[in-house]
């Protein structure tokens, strides 16, 4: 599978994250014609640029001549006199005056207008969309009444259409993106100094693994969360892949360490491997009874398994090491499910990456009828063993017990087998 996977170790704002795609792209020229002939007047430029002696790409979006600073850059409030450019050609530019005061519609509008792929127009006003209703939510009022200030300028309307634009000539299989860094302290806005992360940025991350650090300033901003939230299939470490590329963007900001976004480009094997939760503890105040229980609600609530084994602990007692595997998007609730149904005051975790044999089943007519088989194949192997539910149930319908009519359905599996040879 062709993978993306994004590393946010500096958080993500939409500069960085088109400036690293942009690095992987066969043709950069047909990106950068088509950036520069939406928007008369917009003209973007990639310039080469160094972080901490790391080379990248940092993208400058220059209107009507004159180099626009991104506005998820915490440079300052800004009246909307200091946006206004007066370059005898009005014509050109009417889009850029009064930046502070941008309606959502405006921005809808001016992105269904543009000379652009229907899926990228499409992607560009979902992450509008996104943006729109956080701000909503955050200062409380209708998604009609609200403005996008810095959001809603023509160089961040550039950002991301630029990286919707780039995800759709890279048509990667699935995209991946680490924990997001999101910086800390305060930073001024449009509405006043507001707290790292700003509340938008915030809202936008919810259900997102995401960390502070002692880096002061927004590493990640709203346009950045906004276009992550769209695009990112799922989060964590980086997969197993075998790399073709990796792209750095570069941002305009400096700090002690290397600031940039980073863009892993290869190939997976995802379709025959998946990522699972181990989740463990030791237990030697639990009777047999009460832990067979407690098994039997963790696989109700959604475990993948269970299993137990005995150990001996730290002070010679004899206890039970009890083992749940589940999905990584269940891992919280897994924890908090062996916590609520056993004694244990604690739950190691570890993340896991198992590789499968893709299931499927196949019915077999046998002498007792038909049963059903499961298979397993991948990595040129081939798998195959009766369903215990079919044999069980031919089992209790004759009277006969489980393990001959078992070996029977297995000996007559083994035959057609070796006929289909």
């Amino acid at each position: 599978m062709k993978t993306i996977y994004l590393e946010c170790n500096m958080g993500a704002a939409g500069d960085m994250l088109m400036s690293a795609l942009y690095e992987l792209l066969p043709n950069k020229k047909a990106f950068l014609d088509n950036l520069n002939s939406l928007i008369p007047g917009v003209q973007v430029k990639a310039e080469k640029a160094l972080t901490c002696g790391v080379a990248g790409t940092r993208m400058e979006v220059h209107i009507a001549g004159a180099l626009e600073n991104s506005a998820d850059i915490p440079l300052g409030a800004l009246k909307a006199s200091e946006h206004e450019h007066e370059h005898g050609h009005e014509h050109e530019h009417e889009h850029v005056h009064q930046h502070c005061h941008v309606h959502p519609g405006d921005v809808f509008a001016l992105i269904k207008g543009l000379a652009l792929p229907d899926p990228v127009k499409e992607k560009a006003l979902y992450v509008y969309e996104r943006l729109a209703d956080a701000e909503s939510q955050v200062h409380d009022v209708p998604v009609t009444q609200i403005h996008l200030h810095e959001v809603g300028t023509l160089d961040a309307v550039i950002d991301i259409v630029g990286v919707c634009l780039a995800f759709y000539m890279l048509s990667p299989d699935e995209i991946r993106i680490s924990p997001i860094h999101l910086g800390s302290g305060q930073v001024r806005c449009a509405h006043g100094i507001l707290p790292v992360p700003t509340p938008a940025t915030a809202h936008l991350l919810r259900g997102i693994p995401c960390y502070g650090g002692e880096i002061r300033g927004e590493l990640c901003t709203p346009t950045g969360a906004a276009l992550i939230k769209t695009f990112g299939g799922s989060f964590g470490p980086m997969p197993i892949m075998t790399l073709t590329a990796v792209g750095c963007g570069v941002g305009k900001k400096e700090f002690p360490v290397a600031n940039c976004v980073r863009v892993f480009w290869g190939e997976t094997t995802r379709k025959n491997s998946a990522e699972i939760v181990e989740l463990c503890c030791h237990i030697d105040d639990m009777s047999a009874e009460a832990l067979a229980f407690a098994s039997e609600q963790l696989m109700a609530s959604g475990a993948l398994d269970v299993s137990s084994a005995p150990i001996s602990m730290k002070k010679g007692r004899l206890g039970v090491a009890l083992t749940v595997l589940c999905r990584v998007e269940d891992e919280e609730s897994a924890a908090e499910a062996i916590l609520r149904q056993t004694n244990t005051n604690g739950v190691r975790a570890r993340l896991c990456r198992k590789y499968i044999l893709e299931p499927s089943l196949k019915t077999l007519e046998t002498s007792y009828g038909p049963v059903q088989i499961k298979c397993g194949d991948g990595y040129g192997i081939h798998h195959e063993k009766p369903e215990y539910q079919s044999v069980a149930a031919i089992a209790r319908e004759r009277g006969l017990p489980f393990q001959p009519v078992w070996e029977e359905v297995v000996a007559q599996l083994k035959e057609e087998d070796m006929k289909e040879k």
